[in-house]
């Protein structure tokens, strides 16, 4: 992962790589041409890492711990690895001296959740304190079908307040473009709650300023919500 500076010039933003890139490599991945090239590329939080989230750190990696016996100390070396690795050898640490950014933090913690949701570790110390605001949290627990609340098994929720959104009472939801809609992964216990208190009040129970996203028609496929999609 390459860094760089950004600034504004008539409408654009313009990316100067701290290091120049190898244009052949990039030509290689681009049909020969240098220009036009998909890139993606992120804002960095440049805010020292927070007490929160060395909290929600180690919670996780001690959930991890109760599942599957590996020490907090070698799950704990076993995820900085993996952050060098995607980092191209960038270090980290969580310590209170500690000079790394939220977003590094942002990324450590990212991996440790899909982890989590890919290999359905029960999460029981750390689950209060999960980002659920985040989309990212919200995304995989609609991947993975757990309840953005407790973690039960969930159902797909579409949310009432977001207008056009809801799927109202006698129309089929085969034929609804559930990719259009702003989605949240509930259990029956929550999906139950969220329709007796309403989003609003909801939102306000569970400390929620931002629920509900869109998901891919693909991701919504793979995980066998029927409807009649687009793309």
């Amino acid at each position: 992962m390459k860094s760089g500076h950004g600034f504004h010039r008539k409408g654009l933003i313009i990316i100067k790589p701290d290091v120049q890139d190898n244009m052949d490599y990039v030509a290689s991945l681009n049909d020969g041409q240098i220009d036009d090239v998909p890139m993606r590329y992120e804002y960095e939080d440049p805010r020292k890492a927070t007490p929160q989230q060395r909290a929600l750190f180690f919670a996780l990696l001690g959930d991890i711990y109760k599942w599957s016996g590996q020490p907090v100390e070698d799950t704990k070396q076993y995820f900085y690895t993996r952050f060098q690795a995607h980092t191209a050898g960038k270090e980290i640490s969580l310590k209170d001296t500690t000079t790394n950014t939220v977003s590094d933090a942002t990324k450590l913690i990212t991996d440790v959740i899909d982890f989590i949701f890919e290999y359905q570790v029960p999460v029981n110390e750390a689950y209060p304190l999960l980002p659920r605001d985040e989309n990212i949290f919200q995304y995989e627990c609609i991947k993975h079908q757990s309840c953005v609340i407790c973690g039960k098994h969930a159902d797909i929720h579409h949310l009432e307040m977001k207008n056009g959104n809801t799927v109202g009472m006698g129309m089929n939801r085969k034929h609804v473009d559930h990719s259009q809609r702003y989605l949240v992964a509930l259990c029956r216990e929550h999906h139950n709650e969220i329709h007796q208190l309403g989003t609003k009040y909801f939102c306000r129970k569970y400390h929620f300023t931002n629920i509900g996203i869109k998901v891919s028609a693909n991701i919504l496929k793979r995980i066998g919500i029927i409807g009649d999609y687009q793309d």
